[in-house]
């Protein structure tokens, strides 16, 4: 007999595209580390995007229902998800992650 999902299995998929969990996370993560959500040019930054591809994400996350703005108020988006649905935040495209560290003389340090 084929039964829906048990509780405490999420099978179901997310109601947000990959592109858009990232900005979800972004927006997120930024409101929990500095106090205030992120302005549009925040999300510019890290996703290394033009202004109105921000802004057109930013509509189809508010039209989508998965966000909440006020108009003419800045740095007012709200999530209105649960952030348990998230995914992990990818490091942005510009950032290099480091991987090791290696001393190049006493006291100084090299990242690589």
């Amino acid at each position: 007999m084929n039964r829906g999902p048990e509780p405490g299995h999420a099978t179901s998929k997310p109601p947000f595209t990959q592109k858009q969990g990232q900005y979800l996370a972004f927006i997120h993560a930024y409101t929990l580390v500095l106090g205030r959500p992120p302005a549009e040019a925040d999300l510019r930054r890290h996703f290394c995007v033009t202004p109105p591809s921000v802004h057109q994400m930013l509509i189809t996350l508010e039209r989508e229902q998965l966000i909440r703005r006020q108009p003419g108020i800045a740095r007012s988006i709200q999530l209105l998800i649960d952030p348990s649905t998230l995914p992990p935040l990818l490091p942005s495209q510009r950032q290099s992650v480091k991987t090791a560290v290696q001393r190049s003389s006493p006291g100084g340090l090299v990242l690589r």
